[in-house]
């Protein structure tokens, strides 16, 4: 069964957003510093509208994911998951997105394409099944805490809606003025300093992060060698460890390949955050003799790409 007397129903799932507006990129938003802010404020009051309180599901980390934003969500209790799912199945979590999106960015309408996922299991597909969806959701137990942002921002919109009830004009200062703390820096003595430049094949490069373009091509070329990239990362990752890789490897078989390398290196991202270098992916492909896809990644390919 689900639970016991005494021990918490505690569940989570993934909440996918698309905006269907060619003009409106939900990934793009949220990481403006700007629109940031407003973009949870929408999510916050539209997923309290879904269960009929601010409390009723917890927002645990929101990824983009270009063109999908994505959510993670907890719920504490199977009542409030209940309503969620309801509120979700009969479209009302969609159009109070849309209704707050709509205000919180003062634009106009934001056509959404929603989905629900937990775990490998798409919940769309099974919404009329409402025990069932509620079973899957249970047995995905949420993998962290509140992101450091997630705690920021619901600090900001506390504040915020504090001061709108007095005066709407700080509150608009504050939104547009809170600072993305979105992949912070670890804390000072980490290990693993991030180098600005790294050599690869005789050539100097400019040490970046991992760009959604790195990702996609990483997930689509890596092929069945994705375990082995994973291992040689997790030498520097905890969040990699052998469990992780071969959950993944289980969580996501139907989908095949691709997915498989993609949400490696999501987490790999995830977990370091500003230390997800280019030049740590590069090494790890390197060490598994995907000389060619490092080549790719670094531009070393484009006049072939463009052909």
């Amino acid at each position: 069964k689900m639970a016991g007397s005494s021990a918490p129903w505690i569940g989570s799932a993934y909440l996918f957003l698309q905006s269907t507006c060619k003009t409106i990129a939900l990934p793009s938003l949220y990481e403006s510093s700007q629109k940031k802010p407003c973009v949870f404020k929408a999510l916050k009051l539209a997923l309290a509208d879904s269960t009929g309180s601010a409390n009723g599901v917890d927002m645990l980390k929101v990824h983009c994911s270009h063109p999908h934003l994505i959510v993670q969500l907890k719920f504490c209790k199977r009542e409030n998951c209940r309503r969620f799912l309801r509120s979700y199945r009969e479209g009302a979590l969609q159009k109070s997105l849309q209704s707050h999106l709509q205000l919180s960015l003062a634009t106009t309408t934001v056509p959404l394409k929603v989905e629900l996922k937990a775990g490998s299991e798409h919940l769309d597909k099974m919404l009329k099944d409402e025990d069932r969806c509620l079973e899957c959701i249970y047995r995905e137990k949420p993998d962290r805490l509140p992101d450091e942002e997630i705690t920021q921002l619901e600090e900001c919109l506390k504040s915020l809606m504090l001061h709108q009830s007095t005066n709407n004009n700080v509150a608009g200062k504050d939104c547009s003025s809170l600072k993305p703390p979105s992949r912070p820096y670890p804390p000072q003595g980490s290990s693993l300093p991030t180098q600005l430049t790294f050599i690869f094949q005789g050539q100097q490069f400019d040490n970046r992060t991992i760009t959604p373009d790195d990702h996609q091509k990483f997930a689509k070329s890596v092929s069945k060698k994705w375990k082995q990239v994973g291992r040689s990362l997790q030498k520097s990752c905890r969040a990699l460890r052998d469990p992780v890789i071969d959950n993944l490897a289980l969580e996501y078989d139907r989908e095949g390949l691709y997915e498989q390398a993609y949400q490696l290196l999501l987490r790999f991202i995830q977990s370091e955050g500003k230390k997800a270098t280019i030049a740590r992916l590069i090494a790890a492909l390197e060490e598994n003799g995907l000389v060619s896809l490092a080549e790719e990644l670094l531009g070393l390919h484009s006049s072939e790409d463009c052909s």
